[in-house]
């Protein structure tokens, strides 16, 4: 099966590729389709990248560090 690129852009990218890789333009287009589809599977999904999140702005919020939120504290807010 054919494949037909019409943008001249997509052209300059292949071929700037191939003359970094020194292979041909299809080789090329093929070593860059594998390398986005390996960097696409390999990227965390929501739930992971979600909880990373989380475990960053806990480790940053430092919850030994601050004043409990007793009844003292919350009555003098309403002072």
């Amino acid at each position: 099966m054919a494949l037909f690129v019409k943008d001249p852009s997509v052209d300059v990218l292949a071929e700037r590729l191939m003359r970094l890789k020194k292979v041909n333009k299809t080789e090329a287009v093929r070593i860059a389709l594998e390398n986005e589809i390996a960097r696409e599977r390999d990227k965390p999904d929501l739930v992971e990248r979600t909880a990373e999140f989380v475990r960053q702005f806990k480790a940053r919020a430092n919850p030994q560090g601050g004043s409990p939120a007793d009844k003292e504290f919350i009555d003098s807010l309403y002072e």
